[in-house]
């Protein structure tokens, strides 16, 4: 059987990150995905709300370096929960287990929490401890797994940098 959904869209909210009883981080978010269609009526398009849950390393990911207004790429396998409501009633619940989550857009240059509208840039963490970039994959530092890969040959216009205060995004 497969169960892989991959979605792209903007945080409704800023990502809420929690941890179980022992100690694992699960960060909770959701996006708005807008519909390839309009409706017959008035030919606008549609946008659907979907609940993203993340886990472990890709939980840490997303809370820090994730926001409001904030395009992702995410990718993973849609989950559907039974559960009771206070009343006792039956509800059911759609979510997205997220596997890996990309950025979906770039900080414009010179701004300060402001995002373009550009296309997908590549970039990201997945659950499977490494970073992505385009079809690009390298195993990363645990102790430090925000940090990009080094360069695989020296290239002269590039110079590296001294802490996280200086990257991009």
């Amino acid at each position: 059987m497969l169960n892989h959904i991959v979605l792209m869209g903007r945080l409704t909210r800023d990502p809420e990150l929690r941890r179980t009883g022992s100690g694992i981080a699960v960060a909770s978010f959701s996006i708005a995905v807008d519909r390839d269609f309009g409706s017959k009526e008035s030919g606008e398009r549609e946008t659907d709300f979907i609940d993203i849950v993340a886990w472990r390393q890709t939980a840490e990911f997303v809370s820090k370096y994730f926001a409001k207004g904030r395009m992702a790429v995410v990718s993973g396998r849609l989950q559907i929960r039974n559960w009771n409501d206070k009343d006792g009633n039956k509800r059911r619940s759609a979510e997205v287990v997220a596997d890996n989550v990309y950025f979906g857009d770039s900080k414009r240059d010179g701004e300060s929490g402001g995002y373009s509208n550009s296309s997908y840039s590549g970039g990201g963490y997945s659950a499977g401890n490494s970073y992505g970039s385009g079809s690009y994959n390298a195993p990363i530092n645990p102790a430090n797994y925000n940090a990009a890969p080094a360069p695989a040959a020296p290239v002269s216009d590039f110079a590296m940098l001294e802490d996280d205060g200086q990257l991009p995004f």
